[in-house]
């Protein structure tokens, strides 16, 4: 039986971000394959990034670094977020890094360790001024302190330092240095304790394309890797990035009406003229957000047609003036295929709704369909 819409994934574009991103970077990339790959399908691509060259994938929970085992995907893989009673032992079995950021969570790990017999690959996070999570300023010298301990007795092995910029998406923002100095005290102090990292990664998407001295050995890539200009730009190309995912439907009912007519609950939308009105089958349920009304415009019959009137669970409505629309056709709530640089992309959705790309995209509900394009093809 087929979806009322679907999220169609080229994952030839994001084999082709990766390869962009890495040789202006010229480090390691980790691919953030987290919340299902931004919604875009966390195995596929994460299959496509490591094809394309990604030495890395990044996740924030348990569940998704063994969902990725368990799809035979053997990948050095980081795995940040974490409660102190999580079942550290099946992760360390399946060869994921930990990333810690508090004694408790080391101590817990540790023990794990040691009922295994063998140590635990971690990755301690400095807190450099997000204030979210990792360690700063006393926790910060307990934690390396802790990690060298259990290093030398083996239970663990510290092969990363690392941490998160708060706005590295804002050009010239003062934050950003005051932040790459923190790091790098932390780092100092790490060193000097007598740990010895492999891997020391402090860039998102956003400094890995405009701040050389973010970027140490790895580069951690969210945004960019789906294609979405991390500044907010609506169009990605000024770092010749690929938009990977395209979210469309069809149309599923149509109604000529007369001005004066009541759309949707309320109705807080009335027609002023004559129009057809098109309905969509998708709803605040598959990511179509109520915070888009009055805003959002979808890409029907050649141009935007705004949607208007309450958006629903279900479906929302679509005024296309005089356009001749029938049942059936195609609409494209934003994305890159059908190669008119005028439809609406993520970006704009974001805007409309006050949010991020982030949001819009991990937002899109589980009865959209995922159609991956480029699944079984040599992508590299």
């Amino acid at each position: 039986m087929s979806a009322l819409a679907e999220a169609v994934v080229d994952l030839g574009a994001i084999a082709s971000n990766v390869r962009t991103i890495a040789s202006l970077t010229g480090t390691e990339l980790m691919a953030v394959v987290k919340a299902d790959g931004f919604g875009h399908g966390a195995v596929p691509v994460a299959r496509a990034a490591l094809r394309a060259g990604a030495g890395w994938l990044g996740v924030t929970s348990a569940s998704e670094a063994l969902a990725l085992r368990g799809a035979g995907i053997t990948a050095p893989t980081l795995s940040w977020l974490h409660r102190p009673d999580d079942d550290f032992a099946t992760l360390i079995n399946a060869g994921v890094d930990l990333g810690l950021s508090t004694t408790t969570h080391l101590h817990a790990v540790v023990d794990a360790a040691h009922r295994l017999g063998v140590p635990a690959m971690v990755q301690l996070k400095a807190d450099t001024g997000l204030s979210r999570n990792g360690a700063g300023g006393d926790d910060w010298v307990e934690l390396v302190d802790w990690a060298r301990k259990y290093e030398r007795e083996g239970g663990v092995r510290v092969r990363g330092v690392w941490s998160h910029l708060t706005d590295a998406d804002v050009p010239g923002t003062p934050g950003l240095a005051r932040q790459v100095a923190t790091f790098e005290e932390a780092l100092r102090y790490a060193r000097s304790a007598g740990l010895d990292p492999d891997l020391v990664h402090l860039a998102n998407s956003a400094a890995a394309l405009s701040a050389p001295r973010t970027r140490f050995d790895l580069c951690r890539i969210g945004l960019a890797l789906y294609g979405v200009d991390p500044f907010g730009g609506a169009a990605p190309d000024e770092f010749g990035l690929r938009a990977a995912m395209t979210l469309r439907t069809t149309v599923v009912n149509v109604k000529r009406v007369p001005a004066g007519t009541g759309v949707s609950y309320g109705p807080e939308y009335v027609t002023s003229a004559p129009t057809t009105l098109a309905l969509l089958p998708l709803g605040y349920a598959d990511g179509v957000t109520r915070a888009v009304e009055g805003h959002a415009a979808v890409w029907l019959g050649g141009r935007r047609c705004p949607i208007v009137g309450r958006i629903a669970m279900d479906q929302c409505v679509v005024d296309a003036g005089d356009l001749p629309v029938a049942i059936g056709d195609p609409v494209v709530l934003f994305g890159p295929q059908g190669g008119d640089p005028a439809q609406p992309t993520v970006a704009e959705w974001a805007r409309w709704a006050g949010t991020n790309p982030h949001e819009i995209l991990t937002g899109i509900g589980p009865r959209v369909a995922r159609d991956h394009l480029h699944e079984r093809a040599d992508v590299s």
